[in-house]
């Protein structure tokens, strides 16, 4: 497809520029889809704000990553779609040849083949994460909602990981997107989830929509001996952190029981440094770990969560933007107003 198309462009950090620019040209082996749906993103505000080594690469460059889209134009070589399905996926495929893939430790991936450009008409989709991590959507689902997969599966990959069961009281620090998904999908699997928050507001949501067991608000310098009162004195379980702060990070280890797990999900600054208590980590036998991104597996999982109900998508939506307000939207984010906002490229009256 020849033309022009209407796009946010990243210049620089702080420089996002709505304005008009070619539209991709495809190989045989690739797909382009007009983009119906993207969603705002805490990882987009952040590249907004500061640039991204690996999603933005050389500029000016269209960004943005969470999106749900129709195919437009098929390459001759592509046999998994055609020009009219409603299709997903994520914004990364693992090259399966690295040592880390032959680990099975596809989040690793040192060639992770990466896809942007959901602030725009149209997006050219790989060949390569066109064959792993792309997917047609259920006509039931609405494209909003199908976009919501790709964080989706990174909060079913931490909650795979982690040894959290049924009747578990699990502390979820941080009700942004992900640390709800984290919420939702613990509820679901019986957890007994402790929201913990600096926000009312977020906190009122994560009991409301998600059937959280108890609230905390972190403002209260009592807030990590609260979370502990509420699970019996020694602390949870299983504390999952989503928030990306290193002091917060530190609050989860002291949040947790003997034996248990803390679970640092949120990604800090490069360079932050956190300090531990080495007596409490050591004789209370606490397991720290991380889990970074998704895999093939969970972002099919979260698909099939998404399109049997499980996962009500509905409930992560706030609002609604033309595409030339995007910039906007993800302000709204940066101030904590709403959980995700959907960006529609082709003008909203909602």
């Amino acid at each position: 497809m020849q033309g022009k198309m209407k796009a946010q462009m990243f210049y620089a950090p702080g420089d996002v520029r709505f304005e008009e620019t070619d539209i991709p040209q495809i190989t045989d082996d690739e797909i382009l889809v007009k983009v119906k749906a993207a969603l705002t993103c805490g990882t987009d505000l952040k590249t907004y704000r500061r640039g991204h080594p690996t999603i933005i690469q050389s500029v000016p460059s269209t960004f943005g990553h969470e999106f749900a889209s129709e195919v437009v134009e098929v390459g001759k070589n592509v046999t998994k779609f055609k020009v009219g399905d409603r299709v997903v996926g994520a914004n990364t495929a693992p090259c399966f040849e690295c040592e880390n893939c032959k680990n099975k430790r596809y989040s690793l991936c040192t060639n992770l083949q990466y896809l942007n450009g959901a602030y725009s008409e149209y997006v050219a989709v790989p060949s390569h994460i066109l064959k792993y991590n792309f997917y047609k959507i259920p006509d039931h689902l609405p494209y909003e909602q199908a976009a919501l997969l790709e964080p989706l599966a990174c909060a079913v990959h931490g909650v795979d990981r982690i040894p959290a069961k049924v009747g578990d009281k699990v502390a979820v620090i941080g009700a942004g997107p992900i640390g709800l998904m984290f919420m939702n999908l613990l509820v679901l699997k019986g957890c007994q989830v402790i929201a913990v928050d600096l926000s009312d507001y977020r906190l009122n949501i994560a009991k409301e929509k998600f059937g959280v067991y108890e609230t905390v608000n972190a403002k209260e310098d009592s807030h990590i001996q609260e979370v502990r009162d509420l699970c019996g004195g020694s602390g949870a379980d299983v504390v999952v952190e989503a928030t990306g702060f290193p002091n917060v990070w530190e609050n989860a280890i002291n949040m947790v029981r003997p034996g248990g797990t803390v679970l640092a999900f949120g990604g800090t600054k490069a360079g932050t440094t956190i300090t531990v208590d080495c007596q409490k980590f050591h004789y209370e036998e606490i397991t720290l770990m991380a889990v970074y991104h998704h895999t093939p597996y969970h972002v099919n999982l979260a698909l099939k969560l998404l399109s049997n109900g499980l996962i009500d998508g509905s409930k992560y939506i706030s609002g609604y933007y033309p595409l030339e307000k995007t910039i906007d939207a993800l302000e709204s984010i940066g101030r904590q107003e709403g959980i995700k906002y959907v960006i529609l490229p082709e003008g909203t009256d909602k």
